[in-house]
């Protein structure tokens, strides 16, 4: 039986004395997928997008769940080497220890080296509660928006908190 793939993150909670809500559902892959399972746990829920630049920067990006985030935009917002693409499934598991489908800023416990920048919409900080995957994408775990930031902080990570901008939806057909 392997380790649990949640370990290194309850460790720096429990060493910080954070206590958190964890629910266990379906593993999800996508917004909606978690919108469905996630029963009315409270709060804000986040979406994560690991990017890189042309550069191979790293850029973790942790949004509100239903912004629509322009990444061409967000590249030039953040100064970054040519405009940000999706990183890989190897870049993933090399600098935050996790798979596709489970990006979390917990797992900034696991970029041992920094090479990660963590940038945080600022819409997030309206909820007292943040919802975010503890390493896996069959748990949501709850945590205060103040002890979030306390976990990324003693990760070694700063926060850089940005409104991001967003991609203009057209309207769906129909409705």
């Amino acid at each position: 039986m392997s380790a649990d793939p949640s370990a290194p993150a309850y460790a720096l909670l429990a060493k910080l004395g954070i206590t958190h809500r964890t629910v266990e559902h379906p593993p999800v892959f996508t917004v909606a997928e978690s919108q469905e399972l996630r029963g009315t746990l409270p709060g804000g829920h986040t979406k994560n997008l690991f990017t890189k630049d042309k550069a191979d920067r790293l850029f973790l990006i942790t949004a509100e769940e239903d912004s629509p985030i322009d990444l061409n935009a967000t590249s030039k917002l953040l100064g970054t080497k040519g405009r940000l693409s999706f990183a890989s499934a190897e870049l993933l598991r090399e600098h935050l220890g996790i798979e596709p489908g489970s990006v979390t800023p917990l797992a900034l416990v696991n970029d041992k080296a920094g090479l990660v920048t963590f940038i945080l919409e600022k819409r997030l900080l309206e909820h007292e509660v943040i919802n975010v995957h503890p390493l896996v994408n069959s748990r949501t775990t709850a945590l205060k928006r103040e002890e979030l930031l306390a976990y990324i902080a003693a990760t070694g990570h700063s926060v850089q908190v940005m409104e991001l901008p967003h991609r203009v939806l057209e309207p769906e057909a129909g409705g």
